[in-house]
């Protein structure tokens, strides 16, 4: 058979659909257990006169004004649009690296490409559920800010309908730009946690152990998150849809303006650590559940892989 057919084969393949359905349910329980901290973190980022507190007081305040479930708001869209979203980022990076590094051994800057291939894929594939479900997360929110218009969507599909109708197709992708150079996010993180994996592995010469393999997940969404944050803060406030944005013609220099803007101004008003506020509820969601998640993730793949008698590729370690 061709080598065509085997790399058909293998983006298509059984042990890419375990990885994904693995990293998809990992993610999923993940979020679910340490939600609120990403409603703290919401908050922070898209409310600018709400002052940057400490968690548990952000999380006091919403549960005080808006009710106890007020820190799961939007639960169900977000968790819709992270199974899609781990699916598909799962699917892409283990397929793309079983058929381009087919008898070669991983490295860090293989696994930082596939990374960013892998993100650019999702981000074009999910960000219309990220924006509505940014939406739904915020609805119903006691802001500071008096300037931010309320929205009223009765759920994903009827958030979707009045986005087109009243903005355009064109607002389902808003934040489609810093999300694209975010990607860089999820790709270092792989790029750490797979070559802190291997290292460890090399030293201890057996299947790592579940506290080993949550805290090089923490280790590695926590760089990667650090390092990525000031432009998460300008996506979630163009995904909210409260920006104005520029009426050039070019939509590459709508959005390259937008995020210069978004992030000059924050500066103005706040200084340079005005572009990490909320950095610290993030960090404490954001660290947990990857780590969580890759915990889930390596349990679930294995099991499965043990159950149904297939062995995974060396490339995978």
């Amino acid at each position: 058979m061709s080598a065509e057919y085997f790399r058909f084969a293998e983006v298509f393949s059984y042990e890419s659909l375990v990885h994904a359905m693995a990293g998809a349910v990992g993610s999923v329980t993940a979020m679910t257990v340490f939600f609120p901290l990403d409603t703290a973190r919401l908050r922070l980022q898209v409310d600018e006169n709400r002052k940057a507190r400490a968690t548990p007081a952000i999380l006091s305040e919403i549960v005080k004004e808006e009710g106890l479930l007020a820190p799961y708001r939007g639960w169900f869209p977000v968790i819709c649009s992270l199974c899609c979203s781990n699916f598909v980022y799962f699917y892409c990076f283990h397929s793309l690296r079983a058929s381009w590094l087919r008898g070669h051994k991983s490295t860090p800057s293989s696994d930082l490409l596939m990374g960013i291939a892998a993100g650019v894929v999702n981000v074009l594939v999910t960000t219309p559920l990220w924006v509505v479900n940014t939406r739904l997360k915020l609805q119903g929110a006691k802001f500071r800010n008096a300037d931010i218009r309320p929205t009223n969507y009765s759920g994903i599909m009827d958030g979707f309908v009045q986005i087109i109708e009243d903005e355009g197709v064109g607002a389902l992708w808003n934040g489609t730009f810093p999300s694209l150079l975010l990607v860089l996010n999820p790709a270092v993180q792989f790029m750490i946690y797979e070559g802190l994996k291997r290292q460890l592995r090399s030293l201890v010469h057996r299947e790592l152990l579940s506290l080993e393999v949550f805290l090089i997940g923490a280790i590695a969404k926590a760089v990667a998150t650090t390092v990525t944050y000031p432009l998460q803060t300008v996506q979630s406030i163009l995904r909210f849809g409260q920006h104005k944005q520029h009426t050039d013609r070019s939509p590459l220099l709508n959005s390259l303006r937008s995020v210069m803007y978004l992030l000059i101004n924050r500066v103005r008003k706040y200084g340079m650590l005005g572009l990490f506020k909320g950095l610290e509820a993030k960090l404490l969601q954001t660290v947990l559940t990857a780590a969580l998640m890759f915990l889930l993730y390596e349990k679930i793949a294995s099991s499965t892989f043990k159950v149904m008698g297939v062995k995974r590729l060396a490339s995978s370690h």
